[in-house]
């Protein structure tokens, strides 16, 4: 759904994807069957950006930002594991609720369309 939102309104707004630390890495906290990659928790920054290279085989349509090892954005922005923003002219102009049970793409398509519309 995501990507059909980066799609849907690539001439209104640029898309970034902040690639942090990964939330069910195979030798932590891994979800049986929900896997698709082997993705180890990362130990150096060498591994995270392999991680997010391989985040960029699936076809992501903007670009993918790393997060360092201390996890700065990460914790900045609570994005653990994953988290929507939108930023218009640096402010922050919508903060949807941290990721997987807060995570609701629609949320960003709805103010996208208002803004756009």
């Amino acid at each position: 759904m995501v990507k059909q939102i980066m799609s849907d309104f690539a001439a209104v707004a640029d898309f970034v994807v902040v690639y942090v630390a990964e939330a069910h890495p195979t030798d932590g906290w891994a979800i049986s069957g929900h896997l698709s990659m082997d993705i180890k928790q990362h130990r150096s920054l060498e591994e995270r950006l392999a991680a997010a290279e391989m985040l960029a085989l699936h076809d992501i349509p903007c670009p993918i930002l790393v997060d360092t090892m201390d996890n700065a954005a990460a914790r900045a922005y609570a994005a653990i594991p994953d988290r929507l923003y939108i930023v218009l002219d640096g402010v922050c102009v919508y903060k949807g609720e941290q990721g997987p049970n807060g995570y609701h793409p629609e949320e960003v398509r709805d103010w996208l369309q208002k803004f756009s519309g």
